[in-house]
């Protein structure tokens, strides 16, 4: 836990000197994108990024005035809403993964031979099959 934090305040810090938003924001950005339609239903963003609820509701707000995401009603019932990627929401993604690319590079890759990333991408993907 603690080497996560400490590389994901490093790629936080590097994001913030780029004057891009905190990485939770390119993380729903990304799953709207790989998405049918660049759409989701909030229940699903909150499934494949494991953001709370609550946070996640205050991050869309903020990410809708950004204007890189938008709410339509869910034509199925009326009651519920799809949050949709906008196109300064995929330009944002982008312009964000450079950064973020290059942070993993020097915080993370920089820091183990290929054989060690090798083992170390094996281990955390039994770890994440396994739970």
């Amino acid at each position: 836990m603690r080497t996560q934090q400490i590389v994901l305040a490093a790629i936080e810090q590097d994001l913030k000197m780029a004057g891009l938003p905190p990485l939770g924001w390119y993380d729903v950005l990304l799953e709207l994108e790989r998405a049918a339609g660049g759409k989701l239903r909030p229940y699903e963003i909150e499934e494949r990024t494991l953001l709370a609820q609550h946070n996640l509701s205050r991050l869309l707000d903020r990410m809708e005035k950004a204007a890189f995401v938008r709410r339509e009603m869910f034509s199925e019932d009326g009651r519920g809403r799809w949050v949709v990627i906008t196109e300064a929401g995929v330009g944002m993604r982008k312009r964000a993964w450079t950064v973020y690319a290059s942070a993993l590079q020097r915080h993370l890759g920089n820091k183990l031979d290929d054989a060690q990333a090798d083992q170390l991408a094996e281990l955390l993907a039994a770890l994440s099959r396994n739970s």
